[in-house]
């Protein structure tokens, strides 16, 4: 099998790669494990690291490429917590999804063998602040830059269908790794006994373990191959969320606990507010998504709670 990766050096995507390649012992799920997949990243960069087992495209090498990938994952995209939200910030993170993605249509509809499905991502800002309410697939959404730009990406991405390709639109959590993500910007003032809340510590943090995440998405791209013709989805939402959302109190709690340390601070909303600006609201604003796509397929999370997730080994 071959799969293209956009933003394949990323957190998720560099262990979505390995995993493809050969370690499955995190997943029950069928095709695309009985094979060591040939894992092609699409980067801006043609001389960065990466694997030796991982090809490089570069996205001018896409303009003309007969190369034909039988699954394209879409990843790329600036970090939306990175970096206070100007206006250029703003542009950035919009564009440095749309970009690519347009890129990849480009070529979607110029091969002549086309993908059996394209995966791409999107995050679980789409529903917007929602505070406690309980949301899935089915549900709304609140209209603030979180949702646009999770919008945007999405409206993009599903025009693969009118190529005859089958998209899976990814709506991410919090990923939990303790060697990555979130929890690598944490590590080091909770290690200095700085940690706690932010702001009430109520709002709702959903999220997902890093390996349930690829495993989720290996489970995604086997249902969708694994289809009859007829029976294909031409679009499916899923969130990548775990089916026990904790509050910001709770998380904070259960980091302190992994540590070791104590977590008795707190950061008023005021002061997340004075420094992230707009881009406050991803800390102290609030989301109970729920699985129930992935649930419906018949998954089985590995990682329930936090402290699962911080003992994980992928």
């Amino acid at each position: 099998m071959n799969i293209l990766i956009s933003g394949g050096s990323g957190f998720i995507g560099q262990a979505l790669s390995q995993y493809l390649q050969g370690d499955r012992n995190t997943s029950n799920h069928s095709s695309t494990q009985n094979t060591s997949a040939n894992i092609t990243w699409l980067t801006r960069d043609i001389n960065q690291a990466h694997p030796d087992s991982v090809s490089l495209m570069s996205y001018e090498q896409l303009k003309t490429t007969e190369a034909t990938f039988d699954v394209i994952i879409n990843l790329a995209g600036a970090g939306i917590a990175d970096k206070r939200w100007s206006d250029e910030r703003k542009q950035l993170l919009m564009q440095s999804r749309l970009k690519p993605t347009q890129a990849l249509l480009d070529y979607i509809e110029r091969i002549a063998n086309k993908p059996k499905l394209l995966l791409s991502g999107s995050a679980v800002g789409w529903y917007g602040a929602q505070g406690d309410k309980v949301l899935d697939e089915t549900s709304g959404f609140v209209d603030d830059f979180a949702h646009q730009i999770c919008d945007s990406w999405e409206e993009q991405a599903s025009l693969a269908t009118q190529f005859g390709v089958p998209v899976a639109l990814v709506r991410t959590g919090i990923v939990i790794h303790p060697k990555g993500g979130m929890i690598a910007k944490l590590l080091t003032p909770f290690k200095m006994g700085v940690g706690g809340q932010l702001g009430s510590g109520q709002q709702i943090m959903s999220w997902i373990s890093l390996q349930d995440w690829v495993r989720a998405a290996i489970l995604v791209i086997d249902e969708q191959l694994n289809q009859t013709p007829k029976a294909v989805d031409n679009m499916k939402i899923y969130n990548f969320t775990s089916t026990t959302p904790v509050s910001n109190r709770q998380f904070t709690k259960q980091l302190g606990d992994w540590l070791n340390r104590p977590t008795l601070m707190t950061l008023p909303e005021w002061l997340l507010k004075l420094m992230f600006g707009e881009m406050a609201t991803l800390l102290i604003d609030g989301q109970k998504v729920l699985p129930t796509a992935l649930l419906d397929l018949g998954f089985e999370f590995k990682h329930q709670t936090i402290q699962q997730a911080l003992h994980q080994q992928i």
